[in-house]
Formats: structure tokens, C-alpha cells, sequence
């Protein structure tokens, strides 16, 4: 027998026997540790929540009060016991709150990673490597082909396109957890201390930063107004909307909007391609393939799991480097936040 055979593969997810708590499950159930606040990984339906503040606050603000019987808020580096395991959350590095999940049982340790990246990020705790005999690990972007260009190397990208477009609204689309935050961050960083305008999806999330910390900079909404009247006034600014908006009429009433699109599938061109996409910028939450393989040289793990992704390729990259890896195959997990 597996020395992980206390681990569990079902319909909801995977099962941590000993403790009857499952980790991202993606159907209601008892007991549910919660990596971060991204949909496909947290769930509204379960009798009982564990994770951090700030994921705890996303959740609620998502999906309102009522859609979990108890949540459990669990600050990063504190331990608890649940059963027969003691767990404890790191940080991820991935949006606001995101957190790995450390389980040991039995002189065994597991982490969790969630979704998860390396590069860094103004809004959110750093990815922290955790020793482990086992990681449980996601592969968005598990192939060789995707390495994440700088991430200065987009922002210019994205302010070159503005000062060559003065008549012309750059509207980019980001993910409205986590990427409208980091990218509003970075550009502060660069030095662009004009207002942002943001699609009205986008602000709550904004203002839930903010109460945490995340110092943002001026936001106003892009469409306030009368409506169907163009907002000339934004010719020469940078608008951010959920990446669904690039192909609403609420696009029209910008003036000769620019499309751009942040997000790790725009190492993709066909993909750019298709979704009408003029201004790709490969900005990313996820590791690429690189610091997906540093991540799994980096805990020391004897075995990897992978959950999502392209999990082909790094099982055998991984082999090659005589880590045992194996595909979970783990539905449910969407790959768009990019």
C-alpha cells in the first residue's frame, strides 16, 4: 500500500481520511479546506469553510453570507488538528488570501499548492516552499512552450500601446481576482499615477483590497454616466474589465476602444487571435513550466500529484529527474484565470 493511501480521490475531490476534510472540493460537502478565493476552487454549499481571513472575506463578499454554513478563518503559519492530522496554511503567491495546504499524519507530509506563482506580486504574500514527502501540485501552464516573458516587459508593452493611441481607449482585460489587482499594483509601481478606469464588475473586489491593505490608486468607473453615450473624455486611458466585456456592447461606449487581453494564454497567439485580442500581454498568476519544475525540485518531494492542467508532460519532465509524478486528473478545475 501507498504510504498516501489515506488520501482519497472522489467526485468532490480529494479526501484527507484521517482529518474527513477535503481540499478544493468542487461539490458541497461537511468539511472543506479552501485554497483560494477563485470559483473553480471554492465553492459555494459547504457546511464548513476553513481558510484564510482574506480568503474568508473574498468568499463572503462573492458569494454572500449565507452560502456556507461556517467560516473558519485560519491565519498562514498557525496549526490546527482536525481527527488524526495536523494542518496548517502558507502562503501561495497567487491572488490576495491564497494559501497551500500543509497536512502531516503519521510522520508524512503533504502540501497542497493550489493554484500558484513565483513571480513577484505587490498584493499578495510570496509562494513559500514547504518541505514535503508528497505535492500535490496544479500544471496550468505544464508545457515547455509557456515561459512568462518580465512582467516589465508586458507594463511597457501596455504603455507603449496607450502613448501611441491618444485617441484611443486601451481596454484590457483581467480576471476581476487578483489580476485587475496586481496589474493596477504594477503599474502604480511603474509610475503611472493617473486614474483607472474600471468596469463596475471589477470594483468591489478593488474596494475589498483596499480594506486589506492593497494600496491602489485613484479608480473611477468607466461607463458612469448617461447611457449609450460614448465617454470621449477616455480617449488615452487605460480601462480594465473582466475579459467577457472585450466582446459586450458595453465596449462601444468607450471611443475606439483597444483591446488587450492579461493573461498567460497570450503566449498563444491563435488564441489572441480568436478572441479579437490587438493587444496581447502574457501577464500570469500561474508558474510556467520552469518554476513549475523548480517548485517540485524545491519541496524535495519523493512523489508528485498533479491536478489540472498538462499534466503529461510534467509527469515525464518530472521522471526524467527521478521524481515519481502521477496525473490526479481532478475535475472541475478551470484553466482561464490564466
Amino acid at each position: 500500500m501507498s504510504r498516501f493511501a489515506w488520501l482519497e480521490r472522489r467526485a468532490e475531490g480529494l479526501l484527507v481520511r484521517p482529518g474527513g476534510v477535503f481540499l478544493d472540493p468542487v461539490r458541497p460537502v461537511p468539511l472543506a479546506v479552501v485554497s483560494h478565493g477563485h470559483a473553480d476552487h471554492a465553492r459555494p454549499g459547504h457546511r464548513e469553510v476553513i481558510a484564510t481571513p482574506e480568503t474568508c472575506a473574498i468568499l463572503e463578499a462573492r458569494y454572500g453570507a449565507d452560502a456556507f454554513g461556517r467560516l473558519r478563518p485560519l491565519p498562514t503559519g498557525e496549526t490546527i488538528e482536525l481527527g488524526e492530522v495536523r494542518l496548517r496554511l502558507e502562503p501561495a503567491g497567487h491572488v490576495l488570501g491564497s494559501a497551500q495546504i500543509v497536512i502531516e499524519h503519521e510522520g508524512t507530509r503533504v502540501v497542497w499548492s493550489g493554484d500558484y506563482k513565483r513571480r513577484p506580486d505587490p498584493t499578495c504574500a510570496p509562494f513559500t516552499p514547504v518541505p514535503c514527502d508528497l505535492f500535490v501540485t496544479e500544471a496550468t501552464f505544464g508545457l515547455p512552450v509557456f515561459r512568462h516573458p518580465p512582467v516589465e516587459q508586458e507594463l511597457e508593452k501596455l504603455l507603449r500601446a496607450r502613448a501611441a493611441n491618444p485617441d484611443r481607449a486601451i481596454v484590457v482585460g483581467a480576471y476581476g481576482l487578483g489580476k485587475t489587482q496586481r496589474l493596477i499594483a504594477l503599474l502604480r509601481a511603474a509610475g503611472y499615477d493617473r486614474p483607472l478606469y474600471l468596469h463596475g464588475a471589477l470594483l468591489p473586489l478593488c474596494a475589498l483590497y483596499e480594506e486589506h491593505g492593497v494600496r491602489l490608486g485613484p479608480l473611477l468607473p468607466a461607463t458612469a454616466g448617461e447611457r449609450g453615450r460614448v465617454r470621449r473624455e477616455l480617449a488615452g486611458e487605460i480601462v480594465l474589465a473582466p475579459p467577457s466585456a472585450l466582446a459586450d456592447r458595453w465596449i462601444r461606449r468607450l471611443p475606439d476602444p483597444l483591446p488587450a487581453l492579461a493573461s498567460g494564454w497570450m503566449r498563444v497567439k491563435q488564441r489572441a487571435k480568436q478572441r479579437g485580442v490587438e493587444l496581447p500581454l502574457v501577464i500570469s498568476d500561474h508558474a510556467d513550466w520552469d518554476e513549475l519544475l523548480l517548485s517540485c525540485g524545491e519541496v524535495g518531494a519523493e512523489e508528485v500529484w498533479i491536478t489540472h492542467g498538462r499534466e503529461e508532460a510534467l509527469v515525464h519532465a518530472l521522471g526524467l529527474r527521478g521524481i515519481r509524478a502521477r496525473p490526479l486528473a481532478l475535475a472541475g478545475y478551470e484553466e482561464e484565470t490564466g
